[in-house]
C-alpha cells in the first residue's frame, strides 16, 4: 500500500460520518498469522499486500486471551494497518514490564521482519502502541521508553507497575485514552483521567459513557464471572472507528477521520479538562 498522504481531500464532512466509515470494514483483504511463528505467541492481522505499512501492536487486559481482541485487529488490518498482539503474561501475576518488552519485540517483528508471503512490510517510522486494561499501562510504558513509537491509544487503560502514570510525564507523541463510564475496576477518576493529565504531548480523553471494563472485548470468558463487564457492540463499534481514526492519522496522515477526532460523539464526549485542544494538529 501506497502512503495516503493525499487523502486529505477525501476526509469525511462529519463526525458521524466519519464515524459511520471508519467503524466499517476498510478496503483491505485480511490476512491472519501466528506470531509464534516468528519466536512470540499471540496473533498478526495484516492487509493481503503493501510495502512501508503502518503497525500496531495491541497489548490485551489482565487475564485477557489476545482472540478477544481479534475483531479489533482484522478491523485494523483492512484500513491497511498491521495489528499484532502478544499472547504472553496472561497469568494472575503478569508482570508489566516484561508485557511492555514484549509489545516493544511484537513492534521489531513487525518492523524486522517480511510478513505473509512477502508481500507485505512495515515501515519502521509508522509504529504505534494500543492495549486495554492492563495492555494499555504498557502501551503507556512502552512510549515512554521507545522513541520509534509515534502514537499511544487506550481502552481502559489501568494503572502498572512501574508506573504506567509516571511514564506518561514522559510521552510526547499523540495519545488517545477512551474511558469505560461503568468501569468499576480501572475508574477514569484513578486511572485514565490522572494519565491524560500528565500525558507531555497532544491528548485526548473520552469517556464511553455505557461501557463497562470488559465492554471492549469480544466473545465470552470465563474471566467474566471475576471481572465487570461484557461484550457490549456499541462500545466496540465507538472504538474502533475512534483508534481507527486516530492510527489512520498518526501513522499514515489520512485525515478521514479528523472530524471525528475533533468532537463530540454521543454516548462517546471529549474530557474537556484532560485533553489538548487539538489531538493531532494537521
Amino acid at each position: 500500500m501506497a502512503r495516503t498522504a493525499k487523502i486529505a481531500e477525501k476526509a469525511a464532512k462529519s463526525p458521524k460520518k466519519a464515524l459511520e466509515e471508519l467503524s466499517q470494514r476498510g478496503p483491505h483483504e485480511v490476512l491472519h498469522g501466528d506470531l509464534a511463528l516468528v519466536g512470540l505467541p499471540g496473533l498478526v492481522c495484516t492487509p493481503r499486500s503493501g510495502r512501508g505499512l503502518p503497525a500496531v501492536a495491541f497489548g490485551h487486559g489482565w487475564l485477557q486471551p489476545p482472540r478477544r481482541y481479534l475483531s479489533l485487529l482484522r478491523h485494523l488490518a483492512s484500513w491497511g494497518i498491521v495489528a499484532a498482539a502478544p499472547a504472553t503474561q496472561r497469568g494472575v501475576f503478569a508482570s508489566h514490564r516484561l508485557f511492555t518488552a514484549d509489545l516493544r519485540t511484537t513492534l521489531d517483528i513487525c518492523a524486522g521482519v517480511r510478513l505473509g508471503e512477502g508481500d507485505i512490510s512495515v515501515d519502521e517510522k509508522r509504529l504505534a502502541v494500543a492495549g486495554h486494561a492492563m495492555g494499555g499501562g504498557s502501551a503507556v510504558l512502552a512510549a515512554a521508553e521507545d522513541e520509534r513509537i509515534r502514537s499511544v491509544a487506550t481502552l481502559a487503560v489501568s494503572e502498572t507497575m512501574p508506573s504506567a502514570l509516571e511514564a506518561a510525564k514522559r510521552v510526547t507523541v499523540p495519545g488517545m485514552h477512551l474511558a469505560a463510564g461503568r468501569d468499576l475496576l480501572a475508574p477514569a477518576t484513578a486511572n485514565a483521567e490522572p494519565i491524560a493529565k500528565a500525558w507531555n504531548g497532544p491528548v485526548q480523553l473520552r469517556t464511553v459513557k455505557k461501557a463497562d471494563h470488559l465492554g471492549f472485548t469480544e466473545g465470552r470468558h470465563w474471566t467474566e464471572l471475576l471481572l465487570h463487564g461484557k461484550s457490549h457492540y456499541g462500545t466496540r463499534r465507538l472504538s474502533r472507528g475512534l483508534l481507527t481514526a486516530f492510527l489512520l492519522h498518526t501513522l499514515a496522515d489520512d485525515t478521514r477521520g479528523k472530524a471525528l477526532l475533533d468532537a463530540d460523539v454521543p454516548g462517546c464526549p471529549i474530557d474537556t479538562e484532560h485533553s489538548t485542544d487539538e489531538l493531532v494538529p494537521t
